[in-house]
């Protein structure tokens, strides 16, 4: 992570981690050269991005006289619509991959294939369930934009240490491409990820982190037994995993 410290260079990073993770697009495009593996301490910075958009969208229908459980549901669609579903896919993939195959070669096949089966589909209502009714039952659009900052950054900032301590599943795709992180850099992100998680208060924080830190371990060993490392759809289901863990600890300390 050299260079860190240069400011240019921190703010290559954070718009490319912002134009990766989102929908967002920046006037320039090359960052410096700087590649995911680097930048991708700046991931809880693209959390803060769609946090705030889904505040936004909560905070709107809020203000129009629509009831929590409607606004909650709009702000979560504002969330998925600004990262383009991305880490939902993964979360599909891997139910399907990790339920349906029976061989390594043939979770990765499943997880390759665009076509959403029954695990799938599964995965993803139990997720938007979860994680609608916990925004539903925070009390008003300020409760509701620390919970989704809290959940955004956190979630990400695993992205880095979960790069570091698996190695690539496949030999090609989006995760091998990425190259390798250093354990400087996902440090850092599961750093911010941390101090982001202080909006919760410290006991919810406190909470946050031992239940991230759990559910870290259990995914990572699943991930090592189903396909013997990680991917880019591993990657995304870990975000979503984070995200559900964050916001249900948000229900309990900001309702």
């Amino acid at each position: 992570m050299s260079g860190l410290s240069e400011p240019r260079r921190l703010l290559d990073d954070i718009g490319l981690c912002l134009v990766f993770f989102t929908r967002l697009r920046l006037p320039s495009g090359d960052f410096g050269g700087r590649g995911l593996a680097n930048a991708i301490w700046a991931a809880p910075f693209a959390g803060l991005a769609v946090a705030v958009i889904g505040a936004l969208a909560y905070a709107i229908a809020s203000g129009l006289g629509l009831a929590a459980g409607p606004a909650a549901a709009l702000g979560l669609a504002a969330t998925m619509l600004v990262t383009g579903c991305l880490h939902e896919d993964g979360l599909s993939d891997i139910a399907d991959g990790f339920g349906g195959g029976r061989t390594r070669e043939r979770k990765l096949e499943i997880m390759r294939d665009s076509r959403i089966g029954a695990y799938g589909a599964a995965a993803l209502g139990v997720s938007l369930l979860i994680r609608w009714s916990a925004l539903s039952e925070l009390a008003g659009p300020g409760h509701v934009f620390l919970a989704l900052l809290a959940a955004h950054a956190a979630s990400r900032g695993l992205f880095g240490a979960f790069m570091h301590l698996l190695p690539p599943a496949r030999t090609d795709g989006l995760s091998a491409n990425a190259g390798s992180v250093s354990a400087e850099t996902a440090g850092v992100g599961a750093a911010l990820g941390a101090v982001a998680l202080l909006t919760l208060g410290l006991g919810g924080a406190i909470a946050a982190i031992i239940l991230l830190g759990l559910m870290f371990a259990a995914f990572r060993a699943l991930c090592l037994s189903q396909i013997g490392g990680q991917t880019g759809d591993t990657i995304g289901a870990l975000q979503q995993f984070g995200e559900i863990a964050v916001l249900l600890v948000a229900s309990v300390c900001l309702s």
